[in-house]
């Protein structure tokens, strides 16, 4: 069946690629598993003979060719609609195994951040039943940036929102040409494991205001951005207090770093200015 632009599909065909898939995955007996944008089945396929699989896929035709393609498994259920609005209670509560505790998908690169907010959720509110893992093919920018140190160039507010909801490890690389037909970029596939971050943050809606100033003008020093806060001078003097340099630009905070910055009570929101600077900040 052609992939269809309108849904972003480019058929993985590299058997090394899958294999490292699964074996990220790790997958346990007891273990169910998410696949987002199953498509024609190959990594449906693979996954079935070691764990009960929820697929789900957008594309009706698709859809139609997965029920006949896996007519006989007794452990798959396959689910036509979109991931973002799909409600998926109503199914698992017929389904004759666990609900998901890990996803492996190939997710669709134009809707990856909406994704990852859907099952990791948001620093302010956090995914309440997480999930153990998620195995993930993405854009090689994206993964980059998920998985970035701080200091690179590569970390920004991405990185830190995700980190702090997730640990994050590139897998392996996955080269365009691994696809049918080739995207315009190259891919990763990446392992986030959710876990609870230490320390915790008092704030939530705080450091995601902060997070989003400090990155919204990355050639900037921090307190240059977040002088909508505070008095250049006072927010240098609490960077300093943090053992962090005061001439630091937001890439060379780690999220402890923000965590700390975030739980210092005096640094405010209360600013209007603030609120109108985080509407438009990057």
């Amino acid at each position: 069946m052609p992939p269809r632009k309108q849904f972003g599909q480019h058929w993985l065909r590299s058997d090394r690629a899958l294999q490292q898939i699964i074996a990220a995955a790790d997958l346990q007996p007891g273990d169910c598993v998410l696949e987002i944008g199953a498509g024609t089945g190959i990594l449906t396929e693979r996954l079935l003979p070691l764990a009960p699989v929820v697929a789900v896929e957008i594309d009706r035709d698709l859809s139609k060719a997965l029920v006949q393609k896996f007519r006989s498994a007794e452990n798959l259920l396959i689910l036509e609609g979109d991931i973002l609005s799909l409600n998926l209670e109503p199914y698992l509560a017929q389904f004759p195994f666990r609900r998901p505790n890990k996803v492996v998908a190939n997710i669709p690169y134009y809707i990856t951040g909406a994704i990852l907010e859907l099952l990791l959720g948001s620093i302010a509110h956090p995914n309440p039943t997480p999930f153990t893992s998620l195995v993930l093919l993405v854009q090689k920018e994206v993964g980059d940036r998920l998985c970035a140190k701080p200091g690179n160039r590569t970390f920004g507010a991405l990185s830190v929102r995700v980190q702090y909801l997730a640990t994050c490890e590139p897998i392996c690389f996955v080269p365009a040409k691994a696809f049918y037909p080739p995207p315009k970029v190259d891919s990763v596939v990446v392992r986030l494991q959710p876990r609870s971050f230490s320390p915790t943050v008092d704030n939530p809606h705080k450091l995601e205001t902060l997070v989003k100033l400090g990155f919204s003008s990355k050639r900037k020093m921090l307190h240059n951005n977040l002088k909508s806060l505070l008095d250049s001078a006072e927010l240098m003097a609490i960077l300093e207090n943090l053992g962090i340099n005061p001439q630091a630009r937001a890439e060379e905070l780690g999220v402890a770093d923000w965590v700390a910055l975030s739980n210092t009570s005096d640094i405010r929101l209360e600013d209007s200015s603030a609120v109108e600077t985080l509407e438009t900040a990057e």
